[in-house]
């Protein structure tokens, strides 16, 4: 089952996952437990399941695009948007967050999570499928772009009249 991420008892079918960040343990409320989680996998509904395995690890298992700045990895088949962020007088968040992913879930709801990728180069990037700054993207290549096939015609030399 290639579209399915298998974590323990659970199968997760791809198109439900939006996307894989790497899981910090609450100091004020720890685990009771003996696994070393690695992964939070974050469903499109924001519910979120912990793995073992580290979250770039599954980004390049499952074809989600990683961004390295952020440490995340994104679903291709999830349509996301790209926001502006700005800290206002009552939200002002101790990262230096500089933009803001949003999808919707399967009852239309927005779900979002705050990125420290500026918005140029993560709309290049979540949206488009693009590189657009080398250090955010992780590496991710710009969908190749082949020329079209030479008819059958333009190949042939002309022919000699005579």
């Amino acid at each position: 089952m290639e579209n399915v991420v298998r974590v323990s008892k659970h199968l997760l079918p791809i198109e439900r996952i939006a996307l894989f960040e790497p899981f910090v343990a609450s100091a004020g409320e720890p685990l009771n437990t003996k696994k070393e989680f690695k992964t939070r996998i974050v469903l499109r509904d924001r519910i979120s399941v912990l793995s073992e395995q580290a979250p770039d690890a599954l980004a390049k298992e499952h074809g989600f695009r990683w961004i390295k700045a952020d440490g995340i990895g994104v679903n291709p088949a999830i349509a996301f948007r790209v926001e502006l962020f700005a800290p206002t007088e009552t939200f002002k968040p101790s990262k230096e967050f500089k933009s803001r992913i949003a999808w919707n879930d399967e009852e239309g709801n927005t779900q979002s999570k705050l990125m420290l990728t500026a918005p140029e180069p993560l709309l290049a990037l979540v949206v488009r499928g693009q590189s657009g700054d080398a250090e955010n993207s992780g590496g991710a290549k710009a969908p190749v772009r082949r020329k079209a096939a030479r008819s059958r015609r333009q190949q042939q030399p002309a022919r000699d009249p005579a």
